[in-house]
């Protein structure tokens, strides 16, 4: 029998579930002050993926009332291949769609083949922008 897959907003005491995903997917776990200042602005676009109970995807999505973000898809190797990061996007697109947002955009690496197929199959396709990133310190008082 298939176990159902159940899509929800994070809460609080879901961190160390989350934080578990993150480390067993290989991704860096978000410092809990990062993201609480992310859930300030759109709480309801950080899902997880429950399957038996247990938290076995996430995916952190961001509107900034032009353009929607999807980062940090995550789900468990251990729950692989049940579906679970097809739902976690189909209810963020949803809650994307809810928003009024047009366009969602997303970053692969370029030698992720894997990666980059699965988002093809759901209609993500490459485009040849180029990232351009700079990290911003802290400002000092005077």
């Amino acid at each position: 029998m298939n176990a159902v897959i159940h899509i929800r907003q994070f809460a609080w005491p879901d961190y160390a579930d989350v934080t578990k995903v993150w480390k067993s997917a290989g991704r860096d776990v978000l410092p809990r002050a990062e993201l609480a200042a992310k859930l300030v602005r759109d709480p309801h676009l950080f899902l997880l993926a429950e399957h038996d109970d247990i938290v076995a995807g996430v995916v952190l999505g961001t509107f900034d009332g032009r353009r929607g973000w999807i980062l940090r898809l995550a789900v468990d190797p251990a729950h692989r291949r049940r579906g679970i990061a097809r739902r976690l996007i189909g209810e963020l697109e949803n809650r994307f769609a809810a928003l009024g947002c047009p366009r969602a955009n997303l970053l692969v690496m370029p030698d992720n083949v894997d990666a980059l197929q699965f988002w093809q199959t759901l209609g993500y396709l490459p485009l040849p922008d180029v990232l351009c990133s700079k990290p911003i310190s802290t400002p000092t008082t005077p």
